[in-house]
């Protein structure tokens, strides 16, 4: 009896030896309005050691959150991961066309799919698979844990769009590389960021923009912009959640498959709050006196049909970094998932 006492007692010691508490910082440059920020706090931050309780671990996560660029702004997200001034948080591939332009394939392959959640999941699926893209993270010494992204692009005008050759001459605000979505078409694009776009078209700067309902809705473009003209030119991928590599290297098995798995859950989660916050926006639109019209089919064909090889350019400028598999990868998982591409990029 004494034996098996002092057993107890020996495991009970071992257990408390081996706990860990990693303190851990969360940050974002954006606020946690936003459901892709929202969801590093609601879900990975909240959920994360009653995970690991859960599983019967010992260790814990003390967390520090600093959102809405409390200590980074936006164009800093890779370098305050990848340097250690958060631990963890979320980091916008969007802005790293040079360093990171493999996770830039959705700006680059317009008309694939308006479906977040199934456009998401098959960027995580990819990472998982391809070392290329894995190793674009930690080639900045960052460990990727799940995609964010946005719903599909449509047009907001100060006048009507009922065919392309409405857009011909018109001055549109696309910024990066979505300016090659409607160069083909006669448009002129114009720069511009999501906080710019409403003085810009009031001021005459531009006559419209290509741009997501949830960020249009909130920031009252159809005030400026109430011809509301559904396209689709397709969900796409901006970033997703990382942790510092460092940090990452440091931490428990059972930390690591935690973060593993709520890594996972958060692209899945925030997706779909993302796709229900655009039915909302979408459906309130004509209530606030903005025109909506669905672009007819054959405009839509005829849009997609005109594009030059954007994916295939994208490919050979980054060949070297194994950009052609992945676009095949890309291309086949998107017709395997069902989700009916307009363009098969990889047969351009």
């Amino acid at each position: 009896m004494k034996h098996l006492l002092a057993a107890a007692v020996l495991t009970l010691v071992a257990s408390t030896a081996s706990a860990e508490t990693y303190k851990l910082t969360m940050a974002s440059s954006h606020p946690t309005v936003l459901p892709w920020v929202g969801k590093l706090s609601t879900l990975v931050v909240a959920q994360s050691n009653s995970r690991l309780e859960a599983m019967g671990s010992a260790d814990r996560i003390e967390w520090t959150e600093a959102y809405g660029g409390s200590l980074y702004g936006f164009k800093d997200t890779l370098e305050a991961v990848g340097d250690g001034l958060t631990d963890a948080g979320w980091v916008g591939t969007l802005w790293e066309g040079s360093k990171m332009p493999l996770q830039n394939i959705t700006y680059f392959t317009p008309f694939v799919s308006d479906d977040l959640v199934a456009t998401l999941k098959i960027m995580n699926e990819m990472h998982r698979e391809l070392p290329q893209l894995k190793e674009a993270w930690e080639d900045q010494n960052v460990v990727f844990l799940g995609a964010s992204g946005v719903e599909t692009y449509h047009l907001f005008t100060n006048f009507p769009v009922n065919s392309l050759k409405d857009l011909e001459g018109r001055k549109i605000l696309a910024p990066g590389s979505s300016a090659n979505w409607i160069k083909p078409l006669g448009a002129v694009p114009v720069n511009g960021a999501l906080p710019t776009y409403y003085n810009q078209i009031q001021t005459g700067v531009a006559d419209g923009v290509v741009v997501i309902v949830t960020g249009a809705f909130p920031n009252k473009l159809y005030e400026v912009a109430p011809y509301v003209t559904l396209v689709g030119l397709g969900a796409q991928m901006t970033g997703g959640l990382g942790i510092n590599k460092d940090v990452w290297d440091g931490l428990s098995d059972d930390v690591r498959t935690v973060l593993t798995e709520l890594g996972q859950e958060y692209t899945v989660e925030h997706a779909e709050e993302v796709m229900a916050r655009y039915q909302a926006f979408l459906e309130k639109l004509p209530g606030v006196g903005a025109t909506v019209s669905q672009l007819p089919e054959s405009e839509i064909e005829a849009w997609a049909a005109g594009l030059p090889n954007l994916a295939g350019d994208w490919a050979e400028a980054n060949a070297s970094k194994g950009a052609g598999e992945v676009l095949k990868s890309y291309m086949a998982k998107a017709r395997d998932a069902g989700l009916a591409p307009r363009i098969d990029w990889s047969e351009r």
